[in-house]
């Protein structure tokens, strides 16, 4: 058992003052921390068949594509505007510090499919919602939306409560 707690490191003041960010740089270094949030993750979904695992840009990506690895399934960045080369949908949503979108590729996901969907953090949950809109106006069926941290004043999950959250780790 390890104690995940111990590999985040809080970055105050940080994208702008008044932030306090949760910084997943130590975990990444350890390989054994990240393989133990991966088996967290896993263990969480009790074995449901997930076809594609989405990762929101970008510090979603470091995790998502060690899941979507291990559960046998696709692939698909969420990333910023302007970021994707095929045709995109996109969508905007709100931040605890501001406003920004999303894009997917059109045909990143076929009706029907089994769609994790993961970022490292949960905090207002607007980019949590925004990839929601995304995998459901492509037809996707969300099975479960996961984070490494959850910042609970901010109520996130709040924003969720349509979906089946988990977090490895709350603040």
């Amino acid at each position: 058992m390890i104690n995940l707690d111990q590999y985040i490191r809080d970055i105050p003041d940080f994208p702008k003052k008044g932030v306090v960010y949760k910084d997943i740089s130590p975990m990444l270094q350890s390989p054994e921390a990240m393989r133990f949030a991966v088996a967290s993750f896993i263990e969480n979904l009790k074995g449901e068949k997930i076809d594609k695992v989405i990762g929101v840009e970008s510090r979603g990506f470091f995790f998502a594509t060690l899941l979507a690895d291990r559960l046998d399934a696709g692939f698909i960045p969420i990333r910023k505007p302007g970021k994707l080369p095929y045709k995109t949908h996109t969508e905007a949503y709100e931040l605890e510090y501001g406003t920004d979108s999303l894009e997917i590729h059109q045909d990143a996901i076929t009706k029907g499919e089994r769609v994790l969907v993961h970022d490292d953090v949960l905090a207002t949950g607007g980019t949590a919602l925004a990839a929601c809109n995304l995998v459901e106006k492509l037809g996707g069926k969300i099975v479960q939306c996961n984070f490494l941290v959850e910042i609970r004043f901010l109520k996130g999950r709040d924003k969720l409560k349509n979906y089946q959250v988990e977090s490895l780790l709350k603040y």
